[in-house]
């Protein structure tokens, strides 16, 4: 199971503000920050995730093939989400809609560059 997730930033403020806004789409609100990170979730009992800025000071990079997914509850939100992301400057890596017999995702890259995804199962 997923405690949390976080994401690398070079521009807290730039990360915060997407984040805000997206993630408050959902409901999700800030739970913790300080100097270099943010996290934000529905709980301390429930998964999270956050931005940070990398501890060894070096630049936040990408990771290939890293993805953070998160769950909705029907096609029409992440159909809603994906949309707000791309909104809010995200770059459009799949668009919304179904994968398969019972999945359905939209994915999408933050400001960062990292690579995210609002999904369900249908």
């Amino acid at each position: 199971m997923i405690g949390y997730v976080t994401l690398g930033t070079n521009d807290i403020d730039k990360a915060a503000k997407f984040y805000d806004a997206l993630l408050g789409e959902m409901g999700v609100k800030r739970l913790m920050e300080g100097d270099n990170f943010i996290a934000w979730g529905a709980g301390m009992d429930q998964p999270g995730v956050g931005v940070i800025k990398p501890f060894d000071g070096n630049a936040a990079t990408v990771g290939n093939g890293t993805m953070v997914a998160l769950a909705c509850d029907k096609p029409e939100t992440v159909d809603k989400l994906y949309k707000k992301a791309i909104e809010l400057g995200a770059r459009d890596e799949g668009p919304a809609g179904p994968r398969g017999d019972n999945f359905y995702a939209g994915y999408f890259r933050d400001p960062d560059g990292n690579k995210l995804n609002f999904f369900c199962m249908t």
